[in-house]
């Protein structure tokens, strides 16, 4: 429940101290700017309140690392709701309208993280979670989406330590076994995830690892 407190407040601050010039540069994410980004975070916030309140009476199908489905193909921008996604964050015009937007939201997904019982199941995408196994899954979608904001900014701040290393803790359980130690957290996730090309080195040094990535996660 901290971490998730933590990544999420990193993220928000992230994205309330960047200048209006960076939310048309190129984010992480395929096809995504950075304003289509936080668009796109705002609905994450929505969701998070929606699933909070949503309490489920039959006992959890999912927890923190089984509630993430890894998908045979990489994103490519196309998809209708990807689409959407841009046209809506275009809609803002100014960023100072997405940043009010987004930190009003937000706010209130982390007051409701805050003050929601971890033993409280909730229902989400057809499945039932505990709240505190939900909201743990959302460190690592909350890093990974950090390091997207952050990855053609140079001056913008990186995930906390504490939020990459759980992450990379969870995206290895995904995947089966450990990253090489030689990795650092972000790297790991990057690689992992497919958001960096691995080198050479790196690639011998992965092993039969490499065959399974990247890691597409939804």
């Amino acid at each position: 429940m901290d971490l998730f407190s933590s990544s999420w407040t990193a993220l928000r601050t992230a994205v309330a101290e960047l200048p209006d010039e960076d939310f048309a540069q190129q984010s992480g994410c395929t096809g995504w700017l950075v304003r289509d980004l936080v668009c796109h975070l705002v609905i994450d916030a929505q969701d998070v309140l929606i699933t909070l309140v949503t309490p489920a009476e039959t006992e959890p199908t999912r927890d923190a690392v089984t509630y993430w489905e890894v998908a045979e193909t990489p994103p490519t921008g196309d998809d209708p709701l990807d689409a959407l996604i841009v046209r809506l964050a275009a809609a803002y015009e100014e960023p100072r309208l997405l940043k009010f937007h987004f930190d009003d939201v937000g706010s209130a997904a982390g007051r409701a993280a805050e003050l929601a019982d971890p033993g409280l199941r909730v229902g989400t995408r057809d499945e039932v979670l505990t709240a505190g196994d939900y909201l743990s899954a959302y460190v690592l979608e909350w890093t990974l989406h950090h390091l997207d904001l952050v990855a053609y900014l140079p001056d913008a701040a990186d995930p906390p330590a504490e939020g990459l290393a759980r992450s990379r803790e969870m995206l290895q359980k995904i995947a089966g076994t450990a990253f090489p130690t030689s990795f650092s957290d972000k790297d790991a996730l990057l690689v992992g995830t497919g958001r960096r090309t691995p080198t050479d080195a790196e690639k011998a040094e992965l092993g039969e690892l490499a065959a399974k990535l990247p890691l597409v996660l939804g």
